[in-house]
């Protein structure tokens, strides 16, 4: 098949793939679950590589990405298995020392209005692109440079194995499940007491967390889980749905670290020399953005993001330090190598036999002057 129309085909195909996903959306709205983004992106991948790159490339690049997110899933229940108690006043404890206060009701109380303020609307964005973004950037990255992509998805994937481990070995409660139950309903760590499940606002006390002595007007006095609530404001109720669909049937303990906030700072860090000046202060405040989307919404304690920012930390440190050490390797190794084919060349020529010509001498050397 000529070049001209493997590019017709490709480009027939992409537009295919996109107007079917447009299509698709269009019939059962967007998707938020992580499984599926994946699957769509692949599709797009496979069109994009006709002609470029073979179909098993694909799939052999990307089904790492696919086993962590379905071990991610595959998490629910395993500390219940395992006879590991959650946690349920560490985290808070630790914010409680570090504030003096409860940091997701110190918020809610000032900031909570009865109806989501335009401001929410960025919030529920912030907070949804956990789920959109690492397959999206990860697929532009494929297209545009698989090496930077490999360091991206190595990166990714120790993150999320990191926090697999944390989820399994220590299950912990966020916050919006601590203002639902109190001290007695968490006695001996469940992971799953009937208050988590509880209509909310079943309990207004405060539950664990510290009772809402004010609030603005209108505004519930105690703590929600309201991280989707922009997309009303959106008029895109249907997202908000789907995500409170998945954030039910997700680990509900699995708190600890928070990949929301380590995803988010890899995406910062790892971008940050990739950009131009003027683009950083956007990637650092995204990862501050994503913290305070977090704590207001309830979704994590501040002792949770730091974990996770921990974790990004040590795994970009760590790949840093072992690409600086792979990289002198293999530059020791290519001396070495030059070193030993010089000396064979001069051996050569001092015996006079001629150098025998390589693929660089053949595209690279000058052609010799007829005489």
């Amino acid at each position: 098949m000529s070049a001209r129309t493997l590019t017709v085909t490709r480009r027939a195909a992409v537009t295919v793939w996109a107007l079917a996903l447009l299509y698709w959306f269009s019939r059962v709205g967007i998707t938020f679950d992580r499984n599926t983004l994946l699957i769509y992106v692949c599709g797009g991948l496979l069109a994009a590589s006709i002609g470029r790159r073979g179909v098993l490339t694909v799939v052999r690049d990307w089904l790492p990405f696919g086993a962590v997110l379905v071990a991610y899933d595959l998490t629910r229940g395993a500390a219940e298995l395992l006879g590991r108690p959650t946690e349920w006043r560490l985290q808070l404890d630790f914010d409680r020392w570090l504030f003096r206060a409860d940091p997701a009701v110190w918020l809610q109380a000032r900031l909570k209005e009865p109806f989501p303020p335009w401001w929410e609307t960025l919030v529920s964005l912030i907070y949804v692109s956990y789920f959109l973004a690492p397959p999206v950037v990860a697929g532009l990255l494929w297209l545009r440079d698989r090496v930077a992509w490999r360091r991206f998805a190595a990166q990714f994937i120790a993150i999320s194995v990191i926090g697999l481990a944390g989820f399994i070995a220590f299950p912990a409660a966020p916050p919006w499940a601590a203002s639902q139950c109190t001290a007695q309903d968490v006695a001996g760590g469940p992971s799953d007491p009937p208050c988590i499940n509880a209509k909310v606002g079943t309990l207004t006390t405060g539950g664990l967390l510290e009772p809402m002595t004010t609030h603005q007007g209108g505004a519930a006095p105690y703590v929600e889980r309201i991280a989707t609530r922009g997309w009303n404001k959106l008029g895109i109720p249907q997202a908000k749905a789907l995500i409170d669909e998945g954030q039910a049937g997700s680990n509900q303990v699995a708190a600890v670290p928070s990949l929301h906030a380590a995803i988010s700072l890899l995406l910062s860090v790892f971008f940050w020399p990739r950009v131009r000046r003027r683009w950083r202060p956007l990637l650092a405040l995204y990862a501050v953005a994503m913290a305070f989307a977090l704590v207001y919404s309830a979704e994590h304690y501040v002792f949770d993001i730091l974990l996770g920012w921990l974790v990004t930390a040590i795994v970009t440190i760590g790949f840093a330090w072992w690409q600086r050490r792979h990289g002198a390797a293999e530059n020791g190794a290519a001396e070495n190598g030059a070193a030993e084919n010089g000396a064979a060349e001069n051996g050569a020529a001092e015996n006079g036999v001629d150098k025998p010509v390589g693929a660089t001498d053949t595209l690279n050397a000058p052609i010799p002057a007829r005489s």
